[in-house]
């Protein structure tokens, strides 16, 4: 784990709360300031808060990431030594309440992995030690039964002894486990030294051990000490001297008052005159199985060190009086210590001949893991909304992002939607297309198409409402799309989970940052990018001024920037960079927008609850389609009879109450839809009454549609109602899907198809080109009835250009597009090659055609048709 440079400098506090404080002031401070230079630059205040937002987000997350990274690395490392890993370590120069648990949790590891090797290495050497004495009994065993050897008494003596050596070495096991596991207790009483000594003496003397015990010590030395422990440390001490004394020598006991270090208590030494010990091996011998194991067990000494330390004193090897053989001392002091587990002595590298060779295993394969891993915080905070699914660091995917705000903040016009709008859409979809987990799905590359089909307009019209609307539902289907929404439900939270995800992707974005920030190729791609833009700065700079024609081409593409616009793009770049790789998480990582969906809630438990309300709604549409039918048979006269209206004010007047009586259709059959029971009787009356509430729908819409196609005759055509009309139309559409739906017995797709239908409707809506379709038909109905609102038609986008200068007079045109020049034809929009749209290139060449020279005070004023010329074409046209 390395410390990135930018929170190295953190390192340095030893207060985890003054770091966090740190981190929010940098924080605020970064935000406050973006914020000033916003307003200072006349950034919009809808652009400079989100911007901030991320901003702050992004330097706590970049501060933060060393303060929690030791954290971080303490989970992988845990779960590892859930493995049976212990070889990882917490690195970090940290030096606050992190940086000492790391410390501590170093120590553990170590600590663990110094006790998971002790373990290894005992059962190997156990296994190695069990298997000599069994070995050899179970070969004397097959020789007596297949006779080979007779039963006499010395083949059968010599089965004993290993069976007897195999029952000491399992004794000594358990001795030494229980005093490892510090489950011993110490029985402290008044010992008489001599006299135990003499016992243990006995008792060695009974193994037929061929030293010759010499005991000096003090008639009078009572001793504090388990008589039980003591005995079992004498024995050991006194057999592993006499196994290893010469046959004919002494082995010298002695002992007297003195305690480690001068302190109170006594001393105990052995000597003998064999081999000896020599000095590189006197703690090894202590270590289990650290011996010959020449008659013995090879735990003797380990076992009599345990308990000496349990007495709170030492046992240790010292060099001989007279220079060869081995001295053994024990010394106790009188103070009893408390009670716990003896500490083992430090373990060194064997360096000994006659060292038994542990039998090589592999490591025992670990039992599954139950334990419940911690989660990120985030995942906490989404819960099962928005998981993390082991994402890896997406370096490229930042990168790519990065690239279209960077393209978006130099290309974009601020002028007026174009080319440049479409251009910047096409590429901040393609960075997240390009990274999405269903993006082979069909659904998703369907709405893949359909996305791209919607941001055209921005380039091929000039009304604003409607490429509005189609880069709306562009996002909407986008985004459907990489999340695999398939309800109504999953299509919202789709939506809703755009802007999440520049807070659920921070983890992720902190990885990406510090692995291209590790990366072996990082230097030298900024040195790279570095030389690159210094070139195209010099060079660009020397051709533009040598050459009029490439300098044209130079001053077309780079804009003439301002500080302000300078600001201004800069805040454009990292708003679409931020909105470019929140939609890149979500579709690398999508949000789980159905989750939940599929669990319908509890059928009501009488069948009047849900039926008796939706045949209420189907009477109250009977009614009113009685009512309609009524006022259709009786016509105009009617009517006016009995309401005071024209049919055309009549049929217009409750235009939006019928289509919000037909939304509220579909909302009414969802409910009733998922509460009504699950029997064949329920299924039959849910069958018949929705099925009745959308056939009565249905006569609802055509009866809104025909009657806007009656006002729209009689008042004229408008933007507005043209929209109306459509959205009315597609939720008829969407009623008879349901429809079909129903009598399918499957209605999954619904969803799926009102979005797709509804996204086609406004690609069919921009295909017919709105505003010149409106122009159009006012024009029809001005042929027809001799009636035309110019004032409305100079309302309208450049879109209407052509058609109004093709079929009016040119006089007449030249009042109607007076105004243009000063609205959607601004030269500053029309010298703008990266706000080039075809409608406004169609309407430029009208404008020059009829040799317009608009009138700027008319504009300004706001009075339609300023020249004295237009006014008589106003009032020739009112009406």
């Amino acid at each position: 784990m390395r410390t990135t440079p930018t929170s190295a400098w953190l390192d340095t506090v030893s207060s985890l709360k003054v770091k966090l404080g740190l981190l929010v002031a940098a924080s605020v401070v970064a935000a406050v300031l973006l914020s000033l230079l916003g307003s200072a630059a006349d950034v919009p205040a809808l652009l400079v808060l989100p911007v901030s937002v991320a901003l702050a987000l992004g330097v706590t997350q970049l501060l933060a990431a060393g303060m929690v990274a030791p954290l971080r690395r303490m989970t992988e490392v845990s779960r590892a030594m859930a493995r049976g890993d212990y070889s990882g370590r917490v690195h970090t120069t940290s030096t606050d309440e992190v940086g000492q648990l790391a410390a501590a949790f170093n120590r553990m590891a170590e600590d663990l992995a110094t006790v998971d090797r002790e373990r290894r290495d005992l059962i190997a050497t156990v296994s190695h030690e069990l298997r000599t004495p069994l070995t050899a009994m179970t070969a004397l065993l097959e020789n007596l039964a297949d006779g080979v050897v007779p039963a006499d008494p010395a083949h059968l003596g010599g089965a004993l002894e290993e069976a007897q050596r195999l029952g000491r070495l399992v004794e000594d096991l358990l001795q030494l486990s229980r005093l490892e596991a510090g489950v011993v207790d110490l029985d402290r009483q008044d010992v008489d030294l001599r006299s135990l000594v003499g016992e243990s003496v006995d008792q060695v003397g009974t193994a037929g051990r061929t030293g010759t015990f010499v005991v000096d010590l003090p008639d009078d030395l009572v001793v504090g000490a388990d008589p039980a422990r003591l005995r079992q440390l004498l024995v050991n001490v006194l057999d592993n001297a006499g196994r290893h004394a010469p046959a004919g020598t002494d082995v010298r006991v002695s002992g007297g008052p003195g305690g480690p270090g001068d302190a109170a208590g006594w001393w105990l030494e052995v000597a003998d005159e064999g081999g000896g010990v020599a000095p590189e091996d006197r703690e090894r011998v202590f270590e289990r199985f650290g011996t010959d194991g020449a008659g013995g067990t090879g735990l003797g000494l380990a076992v009599a060190r345990w308990v000496a330390q349990l007495h709170g004193g030492t046992l240790r090897f010292l060099d001989p009086e007279g220079g060869s053989g081995a001295r053994l001392r024990l010394e106790v002091p009188t103070t009893v210590p408390p009670p716990g587990r003896p500490t083992p002595a430090p373990s060194q590298e064997p360096a000994v001949t006659q060292v038994p060779t542990p039998i090589p295993t592999q490591p025992a394969t670990p039992a599954p893991v139950t334990a419940e891993v911690p989660q990120p915080a985030l995942d906490g905070l989404f819960g099962r909304f928005w998981p993390e699914r082991e994402l890896g660091p997406g370096t490229r995917t930042v990168l790519a992002s990065a690239v279209a705000g960077l393209v978006a903040g130099l290309a974009l016009s601020f002028t007026g939607v174009g080319v440049s709008w479409t251009l910047a859409a096409i590429a901040c979809g393609a960075a997240a297309l390009v990274t999405a987990r269903h993006g082979r799905e069909g659904w998703t590359l369907a709405c893949a198409g359909l996305a791209l089909l919607l941001v055209l307009p921005m380039t091929l019209l000039d009304a604003w409402w409607i490429q509005m609307l189609c880069l709306l539902a562009a996002t909407a289907v986008f985004l459907s799309g990489v999340t695999g929404a398939r309800t109504m439900r999953g299509i919202v939270l789709s939506g809703l989970a755009w802007p999440l995800a520049s807070l659920r992707g921070l983890p992720w974005f902190g990885r990406s940052l510090r692995l291209a920030g590790t990366g072996t190729r990082t230097p030298a791609v900024v040195r790279t990018t570095a030389w690159s833009l210094l070139g195209l700065g010099v060079f660009g700079t020397i051709f533009a001024t040598a050459n009029p024609v490439f300098g044209g081409w130079v001053d077309q593409l780079v804009p003439n920037l301002t500080f302000n616009d300078l600001v201004g793009r800069a805040f454009v770049a990292c708003f679409v960079f931020a909105a470019t790789l929140g939609a890149a998480y979500l579709a690398l990582n999508p949000a789980d927008v159905e989750v939940g969906s599929g669990r319908r809630p509890a059928a009501l438990a009488n069948r009047f609850e849900w039926l008796v309300p939706v045949l209420v709604v189907d009477a109250v549409f009977v009614a009113f389609i009685t009512a309609q039918a009524r006022a259709l048979i009786g016509g105009e006269d009617y009517i006016q009879e009995t309401t005071g209206l024209t049919y055309a004010d009549f049929v217009h007047q409750g235009f939006g109450q019928l289509t919000l009586a037909t939304a509220l259709t579909v909302l009414v059959v969802w409910v009733a839809s998922r509460r009504a029971g699950r029997t064949a009787q329920d299924r039959r009356w849910l069958l018949g009454s929705l099925g009745l509430l959308c056939t009565l729908t249905l006569v609802v819409v055509a009866s809104a549609l025909r009657g806007m196609a009656v006002y729209q005759d009689a008042y004229g055509f408008t933007t507005l109602r043209l929209f109306v009309d459509v959205f009315e139309g597609w939720l008829g559409l969407v009623v008879l899907a349901i429809m079909v739906a129903g009598l399918a017995g499957r209605g999954r797709w619904v969803p799926r198809i009102a979005l797709a239908s509804g996204a086609l409707a406004l690609v069919g809506l921009a295909a017919i080109n709105p505003d010149a379709w409106v122009a159009s038909r006012n024009l029809d109905r001005y042929e027809a009835t001799g009636r035309l609102d110019l004032s409305y038609l100079a309302t309208l986008s450049a879109d209407a250009a052509p058609v109004v200068a093709e079929r009016l007079p040119p006089e007449t045109a030249r009042c109607v597009l007076a105004l243009l020049p000063y609205d959607e034809l601004d030269a500053d929009v029309l010298a703008d090659p990266r706000a080039w749209n075809l409608s406004r290139s169609r309407a430029q060449e009208v404008v020059e055609d009829l040799d317009l020279v608009a009138d700027p005070g008319a504009a300004s004023s706001g009075s339609i048709g300023g020249d004295p010329e237009c006014r008589g074409v106003w009032a020739a046209y009112d009406g």
